[in-house]
């Protein structure tokens, strides 16, 4: 699983999109609105932002290129959180094509 954020829904969207039409990630949930505070060169900033949790089987590197690609900020959150436990039935239903 892959989590990163966007500056809106809508450039969520286009990423999300992409992933999966590209076969890079199998489902990607989207929460349209959230608060973030962060240092950003020395000063502290506030901004409303998406958050995209992308669900891909071993293929970071692949989705990690391509976020980088379509991605509006200088410097995206990607991170990479490993599942070590998931049901069955999801999992053999995100094993399909």
């Amino acid at each position: 699983m892959i989590y990163t954020t966007t500056r809106n829904k809508e450039d969520a969207k286009k990423i999300g999109k992409t992933l999966v039409e590209e076969g890079l990630a199998f489902c990607v949930n989207i929460i349209p609105n959230c608060s973030s505070i962060y240092f950003w060169k020395g000063k502290m900033e506030e901004s409303d932002e998406a958050v995209l949790i992308i669900k891909t089987q071993e293929n970071f590197e692949g989705v990690q290129k391509r976020i980088d690609e379509l991605h509006n900020y200088e410097v995206p959150e990607i991170l990479k959180i490993n599942i070590d436990d998931l049901n069955k039935k999801y999992l053999d239903w995100s094993s399909q094509p």
